[in-house]
């Protein structure tokens, strides 16, 4: 098996067995760019349960998580399998409580509405 399909299968397996999941740059204690930080934000003011994965950590990743959404930037968040966006729409989804309702939806508890 070759290192693309591995990451393939790592991806897959993050975002298909974890309700929330962010690729990120850096972790959520410590992000490493701005939009990263942005979304932790965000997942942390909601109180949101989420699991991560740092692609500054591995380039393999970092380039596979691209290829798998066909989306260029990081981060990317992921809710029960779906990919949601990055940063940007993240935020928009937010800020008109777009984000809470899909969470609600799906069954993921939120802790606090905008």
């Amino acid at each position: 098996m070759s290192e693309t399909n591995d990451i393939n299968a790592f991806i897959d397996n993050a975002v298909k067995t974890n309700d929330v999941f962010l690729f990120m740059k850096g972790t959520p204690d410590f992000p490493q760019c701005g939009f990263s930080g942005q979304v932790v934000q965000i997942l942390n003011y909601l109180g949101v349960d989420y699991q991560s994965a740092n692609v500054l950590a591995d380039q393999d990743l970092r380039e596979g998580v691209k290829a798998y959404t066909n989306w260029p930037t990081i981060p990317q968040l992921y809710v029960k399998g779906e990919f949601i966006g990055g940063a940007d729409i993240v935020r928009e989804m937010f800020q008109n409580g777009e984000l809470q309702a899909h969470f609600e939806q799906n069954g993921i508890t939120v802790k606090q509405s905008a």
